[in-house]
């Protein structure tokens, strides 16, 4: 009998085995000079953390500062800051009840995390133990929210909803971005970006991207494979553009902030078994990390480089 180590093992090694035929079955040159598109070599990461059990499902993370995240995780409402020279939990603040926690941005000394529902936790002071929290019910169309970040230059959180914006076929591939105004702390009442899933795949037979593919019944059409559903998001702070993660793809999306997509960077499923979070220091550097899943949560961080 195969014990469950073993087990683990086994499912790794054919998860690897299926990413490597499926992206390397193509034109040679298609992914090639990536590091020089990104900036990052997501091959490779500069810094590797195992993160401690209590973080199994880390689900979103934002900087404080050179060497410290906060972070939260989607079961409980805490906000943890953490110190990664030493790799460990510094503090930790109960928020609020048990819940959904997808989200964590920081403006300052206010932290804003985000809850699948939409509703949003304003943390005044975060580092104190008198800090104070206010809620916003944002009345997001979509039941399933992850994405949170903070946009400075309007001002505004952008929050990107993983589920349906609303019931029908109509709006299976339709995926969109809000935004929380930081002046009025009200919802767009349209969403800011508009995303058409076929308009991804498109995209992607257009740049010879080597995704798994599926023929459809009706007229044999050949289409890839790509769920696109938004499990975090994020603002390069030198580049501007929007950095899109999704879990169920290992893929990376790239978008201008007219919302005009401009690369989708494969992630080893290896190394990024399910990337729930996405970061920047100001410097340009990116951290994304990885809920645990049957493993160990990890941190893997990527130095910026400006080609």
């Amino acid at each position: 009998m195969i014990n469950r180590q073993l087990f683990m093992i086994i499912a790794l090694s054919s998860n690897l085995m299926l990413f490597n035929l499926t992206f390397s079955g193509c034109n040679s040159n298609t992914w090639e000079n990536n590091e020089k598109i990104t900036g990052y070599d997501f091959t490779n990461p500069d810094k590797t953390l195992v993160l401690p059990d209590i973080l199994l499902e880390i689900s979103g993370l934002t900087v404080i500062d050179s060497v410290t995240i906060a972070c939260v995780q989607d079961e409980n409402g805490i906000l943890f800051i953490y110190d990664l020279l030493k790799n460990k939990i510094k503090k930790q603040y109960t928020f609020n009840i048990d819940g959904d926690y997808e989200g964590i941005t920081r403006i300052q000394n206010t932290i804003y995390i985000l809850r699948s529902d939409g509703t949003l936790f304003e943390i005044f002071n975060f580092t104190t133990k008198d800090f104070k929290v206010n809620t916003y019910q944002t009345g997001i169309p979509a039941k399933n929210n992850e994405g949170l970040c903070y946009d400075a230059d309007g001002n505004r959180l952008l929050i990107a909803c993983k589920g349906k914006v609303a019931k029908g076929h109509a709006y299976k591939d339709k995926r969109v971005i809000h935004a929380f105004d930081l002046r009025t702390k009200k919802l767009s009442a349209e969403p800011i970006f508009n995303f058409d899933v076929s308009a991804i795949k498109t995209f992607i037979q257009k740049k010879n991207y080597p995704f798994p593919s599926r023929t459809k019944k009706k007229g044999e059409i050949t289409e890839p494979i790509i769920k696109f559903l938004p499990s975090a998001i994020g603002i390069h702070p030198i580049t501007k553009k929007l950095y899109l993660l999704s879990a169920s793809d290992h893929c990376l999306f790239i978008f201008n902030m007219d919302g005009k997509i401009e690369h989708i960077e494969p992630l080893n499923p290896a190394l990024f078994n399910k990337a729930e979070g996405i970061t920047f220091f100001e410097n340009g550097d990116l951290i994304i990390t990885n809920e645990g899943q049957n493993k160990k949560p990890t941190l893997l961080r990527f130095n910026y480089r400006n080609f």
